[in-house]
């Protein structure tokens, strides 16, 4: 059981690292305050976008990985 949470904690973590780093940056330095802001179809339906997506894979496999965690490390609290 403690290799099967190790190997799962693993993979949850490359995924949430891939995913973070996929991830567009949400601010282009300088050019939105010059610019102003553009609106787009993308910008105003991001519920289907590629950004969605990826944002949605993190916050699950961050969620498999932290309730991974802490089933590991349960036992030790109980017996204490």
């Amino acid at each position: 059981m403690h290799n099967l949470l190790i190997i799962i904690q693993v993979i949850a973590a490359i995924v949430v690292i891939v995913s973070i780093l996929m991830q567009p940056s949400k601010m282009d330095g300088f050019t939105n305050f010059v610019s102003g802001t553009t609106d787009t179809f993308f910008s105003r339906n991001k519920s289907k976008t590629r950004e969605s997506m990826l944002a949605r894979v993190t916050i699950v496999f961050s969620v498999i990985f932290a309730l991974s965690v802490i089933a590991q490390n349960l036992p030790r609290f109980i017996q204490k």
